[in-house]
C-alpha cells in the first residue's frame, strides 16, 4: 500500500516530533512532492511556531467547521520543486475543547483524507496519545512512527507508547530515534536521525539547503519511512553519514 498519512507520535513531550515533521516535509518538497503537516497537538500548538506571520484560521477551526482546508493551509517559501504547507492549531482555549470532541475527531480524520487526496503526502504532527485527535491521527494513517530519544528515558516513554498504541488497536510501523548519536545506545529503533546544529524554528527547515550530515540523514530515514527514493544530491561526505546502523 502507498503510504500518502505519516503519523509521528511523540512518545513524550520534547522529543522533536513536530521539528522533525518539519525536515521530513521539506525533504519530501525538495524531491519536488506537494506536502502538507497538519497539526494533531491542538493543545501544545508547536507546530504554529514554524508559521512566519499571523494565522488568521488553524485546524481546530477546521475541525469545527468554521474553516475549510484552503483556509488553514499556510505555504512555507521554499526555492524546491515542490511545495511544503503547514495547517497549524493555534486556536483559542474555548474552540480547543470544541476540537477535541468525538465528533470533531471524526471531522479531523476525514480532513486528514481529504488532504492526501490535494497532496502527494501528509504528516501529520502527533503528541502523546492520550486525546481524540491523536488517535484519529493514527487511524487515519497509512504508516505510524513513534519518535523518541535514545536514552533510558525515551526508552520508557516508547514501550508506554507502543503499549497505548496496542490498546487502540494500532500498533506503530516503525520507531525513530531522533537526536541520535553515534556509537549510542539507540533503542531498538527502525530509523536514526542525529541531531542538526540549527535548532531554532526560525532556523527551520535545517535540510535546506542541504548539508553532508544532517540533510542526508533526514532524507535516509524520510525514503525508509515511506519506501520511496527521492534521488536528491547531497555535498561530499557521504550519503550515509548521518545514519547510524
Amino acid at each position: 500500500m502507498t503510504t500518502r498519512i505519516l503519523t509521528l507520535v511523540g512518545a513524550a513531550g520534547g522529543v522533536g516530533t513536530t521539528r522533525l515533521a518539519v525536515e521530513f516535509g521539506a525533504t519530501l518538497a525538495r524531491a519536488g512532492n506537494d506536502v502538507v503537516i497538519m497539526d494533531a497537538a491542538f493543545t501544545t500548538q508547536g507546530l504554529s511556531s514554524y508559521v512566519s506571520g499571523p494565522i488568521e484560521q488553524d485546524m481546530t477551526a477546521l475541525v469545527t467547521e468554521e474553516a475549510t482546508l484552503q483556509d488553514v493551509l499556510t505555504e512555507v517559501a521554499l526555492d524546491v520543486p515542490g511545495q511544503l504547507s503547514l495547517c497549524p492549531a493555534h486556536g483559542p482555549f474555548e474552540r480547543q475543547s470544541r476540537a477535541k470532541t468525538a465528533v470533531a475527531a471524526e471531522r479531523f480524520e476525514r480532513q486528514l483524507a481529504a488532504a492526501s487526496l490535494s497532496h502527494d503526502f501528509v504528516i501529520v504532527d502527533t503528541p502523546p496519545v492520550g486525546s481524540n485527535p491523536a488517535v484519529s491521527a493514527l487511524h487515519a494513517a497509512d504508516k505510524t512512527a513513534i519518535v523518541t530519544r535514545p536514552t533510558e528515558r525515551g526508552g520508557d516513554a516508547l514501550a508506554l507508547t507502543q503499549e497505548r498504541h496496542a490498546d487502540i488497536g494500532r500498533p506503530a510501523d516503525a520507531v525513530i530515534a531522533n537526536h541520535a548519536v553515534e556509537d549510542a545506545d539507540l533503542l531498538d529503533a527502525d530509523v536514526h536521525v542525529p541531531t542538526s546544529e540549527r535548532r531554532s524554528p526560525r532556523d527551520a527547515p535545517a535540510v535546506l539547503p542541504p548539508d553532508d550530515t544532517f540533510a542526508p540523514a533526514v532524507c535516509d530515514a524520510v525514503e525508509s519511512l515511506l519506501d520511496v527514493s527521492l534521488e536528491l544530491e547531497f555535498p561530499e561526505s557521504g550519503r550515509l553519514s548521518g545514519v547510524f546502523s
